[in-house]
């Protein structure tokens, strides 16, 4: 007897949501809406003081099941999209500055935060106290930024939903992140580290620590983390081979430089001036 081929599982249904979560879909939303239900949260028993929630982020995969769509008129703007994750407004005590900006059902803003247009956040991230979301900013789904942080002008923070197990991209309080910057693959920038403008970063990025003299990488399993205060800045090194050598050939990399100090500081206090 020839034995079955084994069939993949396909994605969550939107019933089977309250098996994942305990959750309807709307009790999930409005859940992550409120910010009492996060896709990974602090906990200092974990070694990077983060623990990942695949029960929710394979709820919210759930809550994508549902083609079902419908339209919607914000203000001056129309919107066509999934009926499960409309635009929402955050509230009063958030600065939507008009043109262009989105946030989708299931996103949360906390009290202060300020987003200028035009900027996107998807379902599922969570966004801290206090901080400024600059122009042309995403912040992805499942995202974590915490309060104090500055995202300035065409950031990119990559959304990280599959799979449900992995990290989200994770931007700890009082951090900076320059312009054009990207990160993606659940790199963590620990508390007050400054990403210099354009810094691309990876979970499996290559970091190289001047100030400690150390080499820093991360692995699918373990995504990079930036260590707290760090100073980064845009680098390269030579590329391996005569062949590159021979042409002056190089990687572009990123580089510590030195630790966050009064001087940096004062540097950004530009961010108070903005608010």
């Amino acid at each position: 007897m020839t034995s079955s081929p084994a069939v993949a599982a396909g994605p969550p249904t939107p019933d089977s949501v309250a098996e994942v979560a305990g959750l309807s879909a709307a009790e999930l939303l409005a859940a992550l809406s409120a910010g009492t239900l996060r896709a990974a949260e602090p906990d200092p028993t974990e070694p990077d003081g983060w623990r990942v929630r695949p029960d929710v982020k394979a709820a919210i995969l759930a809550v994508f099941a549902d083609r079902a769509t419908t339209s919607w008129n914000v203000g001056p703007f129309a919107f066509h999209d999934r009926a499960a994750l409309p635009p929402i407004d955050p509230g009063p005590d958030r600065r939507i500055v008009p043109g262009g900006t989105a946030i989708r059902a299931g996103a949360y803003l906390a009290p202060g935060v300020i987003v200028m247009p035009p900027s996107y956040v998807n379902v599922g991230a969570w966004v801290g106290p206090g901080t400024m979301v600059d122009s042309h900013v995403l912040v992805g789904s499942c995202a974590q930024i915490g309060g104090g942080v500055h995202l300035a002008a065409g950031v990119t923070i990559g959304g990280v939903l599959e799979p449900a197990g992995a990290r989200p991209v994770i931007v700890e309080d009082d951090a900076f992140v320059g312009a054009g910057a990207r990160l993606l693959e659940g790199v963590l920038v620990s508390r007050g580290a400054v990403i210099g403008a354009g810094v691309v970063l990876t979970g499996t990025s290559r970091l190289y620590d001047l100030v400690a003299e150390r080499e820093l990488s991360g692995t699918v399993e373990h995504p990079l983390v930036v260590p707290a205060g760090a100073v980064v800045v845009p680098g390269s090194r030579p590329a391996a081979g005569s062949w590159a050598s021979a042409r002056g050939l190089s990687i572009a990399t990123a580089l510590i430089v030195k630790q966050r100090d009064p001087g940096t500081n004062a540097r950004l206090a530009l961010e108070d001036a903005l608010r």
